[in-house]
């Protein structure tokens, strides 16, 4: 009777394998010629019971098998390497598997940790609906909200809808990004505890959200009005990081532009975006005084945008300067940026002005207002996105340590904390930075606190450049001058 043929499972293949080996001492044990790549090892009999299961799942690096970093330390053989305790805890939150190839008999780890990445733009989606829930109150408020009446801290309603309703809901917003702030502060590693926090949780952290938003609602009034006061200077704050984000970049792009590396090969297309961006800043400003000058009786509008005139010559004479040498592409797009401004500042006057009579189109047509209003709050958000991943724009010294400790994508501190910032600057947005003033449906940033505001970024930006291109030379006839002294 012909013997009947069994198909062997790897495991059992390896089994035999090993009692082969196992009789034959003088047999060398390597591993197959097919080897895995640096995170796999060879099934090698030596390495590998042959009671172990197929694939084991560990969590954070506690499981029996050898790590990809015990692997590296024994030559990437993995044989008979017992993990350390480290080793096996050095990913904190993170879930890998093993899983073993069939055809290779290797095993693969596969790690599916913390994305912080992707955990910013739920950050964002979390900004974006408090923006609209505030909103909401403001306009909507008095008649979705009804059951607020019920509440100690709101007085019949009348103190938790409108202005204060706003206010109620950004510092339920602020409670949430500061409490991040304070739990992901100084985070340098991938591994560590507190990005599992930071990118992961959110049932967690949703809950938290919600709670913090409700919390506000049962403060009394006096208290919601003092964050009101507090809020102007972390609006000012989230302002002033933000102007400074833009200009380091603009100045960074300016200098990457100019390399060596990149000069000869973009030397045309910094020419052309150069030469745009400066006939675009006073094409803007001789449009500004068509709509927003149109008689001399408008005279504030008239300083604004001869002052803005003013800076961005200003700038640019000193980018071109023989000391400084800065081109035409950085005061050009910073001349767009403060012409940007200046518009802004203008279109936040009220529109009761008589000058302002772009600002009476908009109000005349519902469509336009809406649009203009979505576009402000769609703006605001991405503002605040793109200046919170920005962590190293306040960062003008960092060692050589810190630089190869740090290998988190962007700082999370820095990121909560930036939206800590913007929740009380989307306040002062909604209410026209004047919490005593009645703002129009579906308007934002109107009124004259905003417009000056505006006026005043404008012109803080222009001196932030300026200081940034000049300070270089400044501070080296500085150093000669004293070194030259002490000589």
């Amino acid at each position: 009777m012909a013997p009947v043929a069994t198909e062997l499972r790897p495991l059992e293949m390896v089994a035999l394998a090993y009692e082969a080996l196992a009789l034959e001492p003088s047999v060398a044990r390597k591993p197959s010629s097919s080897s895995c790549t640096d995170r796999s090892m060879a099934l090698d009999p030596s390495a590998v019971p042959v009671s172990a299961p197929a694939t084991t799942e560990r969590d954070g690096g506690r499981g029996a098998g050898s790590t990809p970093a015990a692997m590296e330390r024994d030559g990437g053989s993995g044989a008979g390497v017992v993990p350390t305790a480290a080793e096996r805890d050095a990913s904190c939150g993170d879930r890998c598997i093993e899983v073993m190839e069939e055809d290779t008999c290797c095993v693969r780890y596969v790690c599916m940790g913390p994305n912080p990445m992707m955990a910013r733009y739920v950050y964002a989606l979390i900004f974006l609906i408090t923006n609209l829930l505030a909103w909401t109150v403001r306009d909507y408020g008095h008649s979705a909200l009804g059951e607020l009446q019920r509440l100690k801290g709101c007085q019949g309603a009348r103190y938790c809808l409108g202005a204060e309703g706003v206010l109620r809901i950004s510092l339920g917003c602020f409670l949430f990004f500061f409490v991040m702030f304070l739990s992901t502060a100084r985070t340098r590693k991938t591994h560590d505890c507190r990005n599992s926090w930071h990118s992961e949780w959110w049932p967690v952290k949703i809950a938290l959200w919600m709670a913090l938003t409700a919390v506000p609602f049962f403060a009394p009034s006096p208290l919601i009005q003092l964050y009101g006061k507090v809020a102007h200077f972390g609006a000012g704050a989230f302002l002033v990081i933000q102007l400074i984000s833009v200009t380091r970049f603009i100045t960074w792009l300016n200098d990457c532009c100019r390399s060596e590396k990149n000069l000869k090969r973009c030397h045309m297309q910094v020419q052309v975006v150069s030469i745009v961006a400066y006939v675009g800043g006073l094409l803007g400003i001789v449009l500004m005084y068509v709509w927003y000058a149109p008689t001399r009786s408008c005279k504030l509008n008239i300083l604004f945008i001869t002052v803005t005139l003013v800076l961005v010559q200003l700038m640019t004479f000193i980018s071109v300067n023989s000391k400084v040498k800065a081109g035409y592409l950085a005061p050009g797009l910073m001349g767009i940026y403060v012409v940007f401004l200046c518009w802004s500042a203008i279109r936040s006057e009220p529109h009761t002005e008589i000058c302002n009579k772009k600002a009476l189109v908009a109000t005349s047509a519902d469509w336009l207002n809406i649009a203009s209003f979505v576009i402000a709050v769609i703006v605001v958000v991405a503002a605040t996105f793109s200046t919170g991943i920005d962590s190293k724009c306040l960062q003008f010294k960092r060692t050589e340590t810190e630089s190869e400790d740090d290998d988190i994508p962007y700082g999370f501190g820095f990121f909560h904390f930036v939206f800590a910032m913007g929740a009380m600057y989307f306040a002062m947005l909604f209410l026209g930075w004047n919490a005593h003033q009645k703002m129009e449906k579906w308007t934002i940033d109107v009124g004259w606190a905003s417009a000056w505001v505006r006026i005043g970024n404008e012109w803080l930006a222009a001196i932030a450049y300026i200081w940034m291109i000049i300070a270089p030379i400044v501070w080296k006839s500085r150093q000669v001058g004293s070194s030259s002294t002490c000589a």
